[in-house]
């Protein structure tokens, strides 16, 4: 049995706040998971982040506070978070006097989401992402399953699904194969794990029930069983590794940063020595990013069909 963690990077609404929507998926086998959770929670501890999740966007962001407190960076983690807490209890009652709802509404969801990491300064987050990431990479066992659209190039007249649909079968559609692949000798089953997206939990459940059914596009569903599991991503580490694996795919698809990428995208499923497990859907004539020169086919159209 192998388990195949997804969760998504950007919005797939047109045009949204994002250029690109990914949905990434990693996939273990279950003998491996207790071994996984417990490096993971090595690195946490390290940096006094035991039971955090890793929401890496909220990790990698500048804090711009950080640098009004005097000495920070020599501060122990008890007086940074206590500084850090200090300053932002009085910026929200700065902000209730000056009476701006809208101001005020985003800088406490800004807080919230980054109460848990206000004591590592940005140096110190980074790190600690980036030794995540280097442990996935270190995961022989592992793979990388991903759809990254650039939803400049996406037209709903010409493609059945919307981008969040199309995302998914994608993914399945790969995961589907590698199973296939390594069932030659022993029949080899994988279940979905997803992010608990209520917007798409539905429509994703439906959509398994559709591919159990009558197949992909693609293929038939021989090895998946069930419909996907819905977890809550603060409570299991894969699926934040998961957010890791898409935030990396989507800044690099978006901006170029190689960072993040690089070191997680040697984990993407290859059969032969090219890529089949990752893809970029845009205008491939003129893309000359690292996901489509190692991917399988070398389209000189937009195409939505491909494995």
């Amino acid at each position: 049995m192998h388990l195949c963690y997804i969760d998504e990077s950007g919005t797939p609404e047109i045009p949204g706040n994002s250029s690109h929507f990914i949905l990434a998926g990693i996939s273990i086998p279950i003998e491996k998971w207790k071994q996984c959770d417990y490096e993971i929670e090595r690195i946490k501890a390290k940096y006094k982040l035991d039971g955090s999740e890793i929401h890496t966007a909220w990790l990698m962001r500048r804090y711009v506070e950080q640098s009004k407190i005097l000495d920070f960076d020599n501060k122990d983690y008890r007086q940074r978070r206590q500084a850090i807490t200090s300053y932002r209890n009085a910026e929200i009652l700065r902000l209730q006097r000056v009476n701006k709802p809208p101001l005020l509404k985003q800088t406490k969801k800004n807080y919230k989401e980054t109460d848990a990491y206000i004591h590592l300064t940005e140096v110190e987050r980074h790190k600690f992402v980036y030794e995540i990431a280097d442990l996935l990479s270190n995961w022989s066992f592992c793979r990388l399953f991903a759809e990254c659209i650039d939803k400049v190039y996406y037209s709903s007249l010409e493609n059945p699904r919307s981008i969040s649909e199309q995302a998914f079968e994608q993914v399945v559609t790969r995961f589907e194969h590698y199973l296939q692949i390594i069932s030659k000798e022993d029949q080899t089953y994988g279940l979905l794990i997803h992010d608990n997206n209520p917007t798409v939990a539905k429509r994703h459940t439906e959509l398994m029930k559709q591919f159990h059914h009558s197949g992909t596009f693609w293929t038939s569903i021989k090895s998946i069983i069930e419909t996907p599991l819905f977890v809550d991503s603060e409570l299991t580490s894969m699926v934040q590794i998961a957010d890791l694996c898409g935030y990396a795919l989507r800044r690099y698809a978006e901006n170029q940063e190689n960072g993040l990428f690089d070191i997680i995208f040697r984990r993407a499923d290859r059969k032969d020595g090219v890529v089949v497990g990752v893809r970029h859907f845009t205008d491939r004539t003129s893309c000359h990013c690292k996901i489509c020169a190692t991917h399988s086919r070398k389209s000189t159209s937009k195409q939505t069909f491909e494995k």
